[in-house]
């Protein structure tokens, strides 16, 4: 038996089904990228065939117009790649952008709030698992760092970072229900900081600091306070891990340099269209600086120059365009007073994203681009009526 949801024909075990499907793959992204993409690709295409038998067109927040258009562009790279078949392959990715319209239709109303808090739960049982593994099974140096049950530490330290700014955005701006977000986030700030990465940090401290300045500007100097705190209790290993950042010597500061240098000659090559995705690895022996220290990197580590050396100038303004309206209609919802913290949570997100992708190509990692794009959705999911 059909019911009227929100403007829209519903079959309850289905809208149920959905429901689980969508919470199940926003929780195992955290730990198995092969179970949270199968749990997904399966919950997007029995939503798509309901809205196809229901005759009905799926609805998105503003920001999913740039990144359908984000997708046309990158389809135009492709084509003109010096890889096609490479470029091809790797297009699929985009597919993930199914996930905003798809969460905008089923996490509506208070499932919203549902899917948060599974987010931040898994996330925290996440982080649990990497501070056993730092201190357990000698996962201490940067050699051997803690990734949860992730394949590697950047896409964990990236999800610990994005869980980190919602929770803090949850103790900001939520007042009910605050006991078991404060209970989880000293767990999952020290598992962030046992990963050893510096560009998560950076991210955490960028979105937590905007967080805290928009609840009141006295207390963004919790952040010195929980800096220098850091340095006193921290081991050795992570304090010097942190002071590395301003040591231009270092070899990944110079490589990350050398790739800038590189990345821009890529860009002044192929200023239209870029090589075309996934190929910046394939040209980037012929623009390596000799300081460069890692000879053939997956990427570029910093994701305008990225997009720009493999989709090419009009794919950064079109992504720069997502960000934008992104950030502009969160800081509408945020003003709106309706599920703020939502809101507060996806401009931490997005702000730390910008910060840490200054040093990190996360937004082409899956596992990181799904829980990134769930949190900027829920705010405006929430407001849909569901009953």
């Amino acid at each position: 038996m059909a019911t009227e949801v929100a403007g829209r024909r519903v079959v309850p075990w289905l809208d149920q089904a959905l429901l689980a499907g969508l919470l199940v793959a926003a929780g195992a992204i955290h730990f198995s990228i092969a179970i949270g993409e199968t749990a997904l690709w399966l919950t997007l295409a029995v939503w798509a065939g309901s809205l196809t038998a229901k005759r009905e067109r799926p609805q998105a927040p503003p920001f999913f117009l740039p990144l359908l258009v984000y997708v046309g562009i990158s389809l135009v790279a492709t084509a003109f790649s010096i890889d096609r078949m490479q470029s091809l392959g790797a297009t699929k990715q985009m597919l993930l952008y199914l996930v905003v319209p798809a969460t905008y239709s089923i996490a509506s109303g208070r499932r919203a709030h549902t899917m948060w808090m599974v987010i931040i739960t898994v996330g925290a049982i996440s982080a649990i698992i990497g501070v056993i593994e730092y201190g357990v099974l000698n996962y201490d140096s940067l050699g051997q760092r803690p990734r949860g049950t992730l394949g590697h530490y950047m896409t964990y330290s990236g999800l610990l970072m994005l869980v980190v700014c919602s929770v803090a955005a949850r103790l900001l701006y939520e007042r009910r229900d605050w006991i078991w977000p404060a209970l989880v986030m000293p767990a999952l700030v020290v598992a962030l900081a046992l990963t050893f990465t510096r560009s998560a940090w950076v991210g955490a401290c960028v979105g937590v600091g905007l967080l805290l300045l928009l609840r009141d500007l006295r207390l963004f100097g919790i952040l010195p306070v929980m800096a220098a705190l850091f340095i006193a209790v921290a081991p050795t290993a992570l304090t010097e891990r942190a002071y590395s950042m301003f040591n231009l010597r270092d070899p990944t500061n110079r490589d990350r340099l050398a790739m800038v240098q590189a990345g821009s000659a890529i860009v002044k090559r192929y200023p239209l269209t870029g090589v075309g995705p996934n190929v910046v690895h394939e040209v980037y022996p012929n623009y390596r600086q000799s300081s460069a220290v890692d000879q053939t990197p997956p990427h570029l580590h910093n994701v305008p120059l990225q997009i720009a050396a493999e989709r090419g100038l009009p794919a950064l303004g079109i992504w720069l365009w997502f960000v934008a309206t992104a950030a502009v209609g969160l800081w509408r919802r945020f003003r709106s007073d309706r599920s703020r913290y939502l809101a507060a949570a996806g401009l931490g997100a997005l702000a730390a994203m910008l910060a840490a992708g200054f040093f990190e190509y996360n937004f082409g990692d899956s596992e990181f681009l799904v829980t990134l794009l769930i949190l900027l959705t829920l705010p405006w999911a929430a407001i849909r009526t569901t009953t």
